[in-house]
């Protein structure tokens, strides 16, 4: 097994103005039961886990025309999923999507994040006296 590699910087800027990436983050958290309703349902899971040296166009092509692919693709991201297809993506594809997604997640709100920046949550917790 190779070991991956970082993406380099035009891979990541790339993931940035990716649709798929953008779809993603607006459908981050509006449905929990995405799963349920995935084209990939009625196929076989080993569809989406190609060998290294086969091609995962079978795959992607299903994603392309799934009504969850944004969803899909947020989960992935969120967990660090680096293996098979998911949301229309390769692994290689994901591994530079990751990095713009963990750094728009970190900006705070004026990226995806709805909620007030990760230095403001902590000064919220504070007991006012």
């Amino acid at each position: 097994m190779t070991r991956a590699r970082m993406p380099r910087p035009h891979e990541v800027a790339a993931a940035r103005r990716d649709p798929r990436l953008l779809r993603a983050s607006a459908e981050r958290q509006l449905d929990e039961a995405w799963r349920t309703r995935g084209a990939c349902q009625a196929v076989d899971p080993e569809t989406f886990f190609p060998a290294p040296s086969e091609p995962a166009d079978t795959a992607i092509s299903l994603c392309r025309g799934c009504d969850v692919q944004g969803a899909c693709l947020a989960w992935a991201l969120e967990v660090g999923d680096c293996h098979g297809v998911w949301g229309g993506t390769t692994p290689r594809e994901r591994r530079a999507m990751l990095v713009a997604w963990r750094g728009q997640l970190t900006r705070g709100a004026e990226t995806i994040d709805s909620g007030p920046p990760m230095r403001d949550l902590s000064l919220e917790l504070v007991p006012v006296s």
